[in-house]
């Protein structure tokens, strides 16, 4: 079970780094006027979007496999994996909402500012510091 959940932290710390970082290139995307350089940084918004969703889909199987195989969180007493779950399904929300902005980005169709990105960039932040105080503390 070690194996399992010290693959899942590493698979989902890898996961948010890209969370964390998307967003900042949609910033720049959202700032760009020069075609060469928004068809660079949409290169690199697609790499890493691709990456993400590799990175994205382990982490949430081996956390499966931690809840369904080994147990955790289940049973009476363990309120916080319901909240933890319901966090994991706006985390994928998330994402998904990253694809249809970058889909948005290279169809030309963004309407959003560089402002609305920096603070979409803070989300992942605050689903990360819920899940973890929900993992580390059970407050319920």
């Amino acid at each position: 079970m070690l194996w399992v959940k010290a693959f899942h932290i590493v698979f989902i710390a890898s996961w948010f780094a890209g969370l964390f970082y998307l967003p900042r290139i949609y910033v720049n995307l959202a700032q760009q006027s020069d075609p060469a350089v928004q068809s660079c940084l949409l290169g690199m918004a697609r790499r890493l979007y691709r990456f993400m969703t590799l990175l994205a889909v382990p982490a949430v199987l081996l956390g499966l496999w931690l809840y369904v195989g080994y147990g955790i969180g289940l049973g009476p007493g363990n309120g916080w994996m319901h909240g933890k779950l319901a966090l994991v399904l706006l985390i994928v929300g998330y994402h998904h909402a990253c694809g249809v902005m970058l889909r948005k980005f290279e169809q030309g169709r963004n309407t959003r500012s560089h402002t609305f990105y920096r603070w979409f960039n803070e989300v992942p932040v605050l689903l990360l510091v819920l899940v973890v105080v929900l993992v580390v503390v059970k407050p319920f």
